[in-house]
């Protein structure tokens, strides 16, 4: 049984974390991965874990949270008929090939690698949460036939490889080409299901070194930080959907872009210095 002195600050961090990803998910309707991957990271190289495994503790364990929200939120918004069906049966087999090559790849990574693929990607995302409008279209209607078949493995690839859900890259797939937010944002969190199941299979199967992972670390899944966050988002998102309900979301999206561009930035910079 590791000792009290490390489970104690470890189960601090994580619940802090974990109310943090909560009210941000409510808040701007980001997926917790964005936020769960890079806090993992510190949190646990911050208590001594640090190792050329580590990353893969961190995507796992965010991907394995991603399963429950995801399924809560395609519940919610399916009740009130917003969960485009047809996108997310025609786009599944895609997303879910994706996804499990991206363990097979993640799993072979070093952790640096890792952080410098989730920076250069947070970039990405970032620069699209600040500078993104909502009338930007590449075309009228979903891609079909090869262009569905290149985009939806390669939409379950990239997430895994970072950590997340559907929504940051589903979200602007959907709207820029055609589908109205609700509608992005609902089934976005279907692709996050797809995205994370057989992810998270994938990882449990993973070995990682007895001296690089957290206590009770199954695979490369952290039960702790899975259990601690998952019972922190249920709490902390409602207040993050007040709050954003009282407020205009767009400063504040802006505002999380300059927050999501700096931690990407140091994730490069930790990743170049290795």
């Amino acid at each position: 049984m590791p000792d009290l002195s490390i489970l104690l600050p470890m189960a601090g961090l994580l619940l802090v974390i974990g109310a943090f990803a909560g009210v941000l998910a409510g808040l701007l309707g980001v997926g917790g991965g964005i936020v769960l991957v890079p806090a993992f990271f510190y949190a646990f190289t911050a208590l001594g874990y640090a190792s050329d495994q580590l990353m893969q503790v961190c995507l796992a364990t965010s991907l394995a949270t991603i399963i429950v929200t995801s399924l809560r939120s395609v519940h919610s918004h399916n009740r009130k008929g917003a969960v485009e069906w047809d996108i997310l049966k025609t786009w599944a087999p895609g997303i879910a090939v994706g996804a499990v090559i991206g363990v097979l790849v993640a799993s072979g990574l070093r952790s640096t690698v890792l952080q410098a693929i989730f920076g250069g990607l947070g970039l990405v995302i970032g620069a699209y949460l600040g500078f993104g409008r909502a009338d930007w279209r590449l075309a009228e209607a979903m891609p079909t036939g090869l262009r569905r078949a290149v985009l939806s493995p390669m939409l379950g690839f990239l997430s895994v490889l970072m950590g997340i859900g559907g929504g940051s890259f589903g979200v602007p797939l959907m709207t820029l080409h055609g589908r109205p937010i609700h509608n992005a944002v609902a089934t976005a969190a279907g692709f996050g299901v797809l995205i994370a199941v057989p992810s998270v299979l994938g990882f449990l199967m993973v070995t990682i070194a007895a001296d690089a992972r957290p206590p009770f670390t199954v695979g490369a899944v952290n039960l702790p930080a899975f259990a601690l966050v998952v019972a922190m988002t249920m709490i902390t998102t409602p207040y993050g959907v007040k709050i954003a309900h009282a407020m205009d979301s767009k400063p504040l999206k802006r505002v999380f872009a300059a927050f999501l561009t700096l931690v990407a930035l140091n994730m490069l910079r930790k990743a170049l210095l290795g």
